[in-house]
């Protein structure tokens, strides 16, 4: 059983960064895909950005140019490094880890980004 632990969230200005943290532990394979979604209340979970084992990244329109993701085979880790902030990216943001055809999710962290 793969548990994630995410760590980085908080609260920000328009403007800042915020670097998110997620370390998985239980896991046995190499992981097909991780990265990160986020979800506002009433809304469904979205895609932020994720990266495949080969590499690929997709990044979704509104993120794109100024969040980046990146992750750390050894340490089964990934992370979502988050400049230029803006207000419309408040939302909880989940680890996502996608392993031996079964999909695994964080606890969520909030990141709140307010003037």
């Amino acid at each position: 059983q793969v548990q994630l632990v995410e760590s980085g969230g908080g609260s920000v200005q328009p403007g800042g960064s915020l670097r998110l943290s997620c370390q998985a532990s239980g896991s046995t394979v190499n992981p097909t895909l991780m990265g990160w979604y986020r979800q506002t209340p009433g809304k469904e979970r979205e895609v932020v950005a994720v990266i495949y084992d080969n590499g690929m990244i997709v990044t979704s329109n509104p993120v794109t140019g100024r969040f980046t993701v990146s992750r750390d085979n050894a340490k089964n880790a990934v992370y979502l490094q988050m400049n230029d902030l803006k207000p419309e990216d408040t939302a909880v943001y989940y680890c996502n880890h996608v392993e031996a055809g079964r999909t695994y999710w964080g606890q969520g962290t909030q990141v709140t980004v307010s003037s």
